[in-house]
């Protein structure tokens, strides 16, 4: 069966090959995720991530709760601090993950909203290379971020800055997602998962993973649960639920878990690198209407207040 997860080349659409976005848009119809080669990211850079993030997670747990924080905060998010099923609204134990989180590094100025979404970033003295390997990254990321909302807007018809002009001071969030093996975990609660089945709540996600046991399924109506397809070479993108309202509903926020460490591979540990591509705070998302969008009448949203009743809902 041919998977409904495609790869795209978006070196190719950079460079005019127009049947990119129609790829694009029956993909995100059908499953919200896409395999993305030809992004620029350079092998070396991911590998500098994963490098200084193994030395982070290694500290004592003692020293990494001196840069802790709960869910939508810049640090360690420790284990037990987020529980990702429940945005649906189903009451689950948390998520079996461990992650440090990195946001924008130029504020806006303006303190209230500062305080809320361009707070300070924190670096582990203990591990001084992260924050260049994150500040690098990062900006990677922004660029990538950017041309995928381009290619979206491409995909379906709509004028290229559709939406990155929603995008001049983004909220973005990057988190580095630590999976423990089992040997550390134990015999996960029932309805316990390394990330709970949810959709992401904003815009363009980008996911540097590697392939394990207890990896990433992805649920589509034509499939339910899948092993999402794995390429080393490749980026796996998804949108979530505010670019899906933009599109009138015509696209799928891609929904997804990453399962629990299994019994056959106790020593399984992974490592994932979640780049949250988002709109600026006060963006207002206004849907498109049929016959690009699927339904007539959907209000306009603001990005901020959308996004944040989505974090507060996964807070432990």
């Amino acid at each position: 069966m041919t998977s409904p997860i495609p790869t795209i080349d978006l070196a190719a659409w950079r460079a005019g090959d127009r049947g990119v976005g129609q790829i694009v848009d029956a993909a995100l119809q059908e499953a919200g995720f896409l395999l993305v080669t030809g992004h620029g990211v350079g092998d070396a850079l991911r590998a500098d991530v994963r490098s200084a993030a193994r030395a982070f997670f290694a500290l004592p747990p003692q020293q990494k709760a001196r840069y802790g924080v709960t869910v939508g905060g810049r640090g360690w998010l420790g284990p037990g601090v987020e529980a990702n099923g429940r945005v649906e609204g189903v009451e689950t134990p948390p998520d079996l993950k461990e992650s440090f989180a990195v946001g924008p590094f130029v504020p806006t100025g303006d303190a209230a909203v500062d305080a809320e979404w361009f707070l300070p970033n924190v670096w582990p003295a203990e591990v001084p290379a992260l924050h260049d390997v994150a500040v690098r990254y990062t900006a990677a990321m922004e660029a990538l971020s950017r041309d995928l909302l381009r290619l979206c807007a491409d995909a379906l018809g709509q004028p290229l800055d559709a939406l990155t002009a929603l995008a001049a001071h983004p909220t973005w969030t990057f988190n580095i997602n630590r999976y423990p093996p089992l040997t550390e975990v134990g015999e996960p609660e029932p309805g316990q998962y390394r990330i709970g089945p949810h959709t992401d709540f904003g815009t363009v996600t980008v996911l540097d993973r590697e392939p394990g046991a207890g990896g990433l399924q992805v649920e589509t109506p034509s499939t339910g649960w899948i092993d999402a397809p794995y390429d080393p070479a490749a980026l796996t993108v998804n949108i979530g639920d505010l670019l899906e309202h933009w599109t009138g509903l015509r696209w799928r926020s891609g929904r997804h878990r990453v399962l629990p460490p299994q019994a056959g591979a106790p020593h399984e540990e992974l490592y994932s690198l979640v780049f949250f591509g988002e709109l600026d705070h006060d963006a207002l998302v206004t849907p498109l209407e049929p016959p690009v969008g699927r339904r007539a009448g959907l209000a306009p949203v603001v990005s901020a207040p959308f996004l944040r009743e989505r974090l507060d809902a996964i807070t432990v």
